[in-house]
């Protein structure tokens, strides 16, 4: 099969196509032929080796954690799937990564695709949305009546988290760039703030603040949330000393794959706004442009047509 592979960390050039095996399906697993990988920023990290201490990956290694493709083999021990089922899922970063034509990922990380779901707006989705899920449920475990402000809110996990907390009766407050409003009111936020008017928010009584950003975001956001509010961060971990100043708590949202979240995703009918979709061959754009903040938003790689 053909797949990208990293053969040491540097920029987007040490990515190569290349011809090797397709991987062995062990007993828990599905083998995929992916459809469509989508693309993330620790992506790019990887690649750079920028996440090297923390996420030892041994070389050549496949990047990629999101995909969607069909089920061509499976483990034995396996129960749930069929083959030519349409799947996608969030793999390990363990594992082998998505930009390939062919995948093994457990099947507990994988999630039937609905019928009016294509493949690339389900590649687009597992990171961003297990995310949004890990920080709104199980993290904060919102209730109808909270307060959330969305840091970031036109990005992929902002865009899914704002969805998201409305789904669960919370009012929703999103921060966005001034050409990015009107598409973020659409996702059904309550109130939109401009990033183009200054981080000094005037807000006071947040249960619960996201912040995807990090930085001067991140400090801005201190001062929105009431006695004894919440801040996660899915970019940058949060300062407990500075939580403590401010009589908050906060905590960094660590994701892992789970591919019952992902059918709870898919069945609240969740979507990420996709901004570009490249040919597999152009990963090394991909990556060039999402380095520069250039890409526009979540984007996807498609596949080659497989010829049997």
């Amino acid at each position: 099969m053909k797949a990208i592979r990293i053969l040491a960390y540097g920029g987007p050039e040490v990515m190569q196509l290349n011809e090797v095996p397709i991987p062995d399906c062990g007993p828990g697993d599905l083998l995929v032929r992916v459809v469509a990988a989508g693309v993330n920023p620790v992506d790019w990290k990887l690649r750079a080796g920028a996440m090297a201490g923390t996420l030892h990956k041994p070389m050549p290694f496949t990047p990629g954690q999101d995909g969607a493709g069909v089920v061509v083999a499976m483990g034995g021990s396996v129960q749930g799937f069929a083959l030519e089922d349409r799947v996608c899922f969030y793999a390990d970063t363990v594992q082998d990564g998505t930009y390939a034509e062919y995948v093994v990922v457990p099947a507990t990380q994988a999630a039937r695709i609905p019928p009016e779901v294509s493949f690339v707006d389900a590649a687009a989705l597992p990171t961003p949305g297990q995310a949004a899920w890990t920080a709104l449920v199980d993290m904060a475990q919102l209730k109808p009546g909270s307060r959330v402000l969305i840091q970031g809110a036109a990005g992929a996990v902002g865009g899914v988290a704002v969805q998201l907390a409305k789904q669960l009766g919370a009012y929703v407050v999103a921060m966005a760039s001034t050409n990015s409003m009107a598409r973020v009111k659409s996702l059904g936020a309550d109130q939109v703030l401009d990033y183009g008017s200054g981080l000094g928010l005037p807000l006071r009584d947040m249960d619960v603040v996201l912040d995807t950003i990090g930085g001067l975001v991140q400090e801005a956001s201190w001062h929105t949330l009431q006695a004894g509010g919440l801040l996660l961060a899915t970019s940058v971990a949060p300062s407990q000393a500075r939580a403590q100043q401010a009589g908050v708590r906060a905590r960094f949202v660590m994701t892992r794959p789970r591919g019952s979240v992902l059918a709870s995703l898919l069945q609240r009918q969740l979507r990420v706004e996709l901004a570009r979709v490249l040919p597999m061959a152009d990963a090394a754009l991909a990556h060039r442009l999402g380095e520069r903040g250039q890409a526009g938003g979540k984007m996807v790689l498609l596949m080659p047509p497989r010829v049997l």
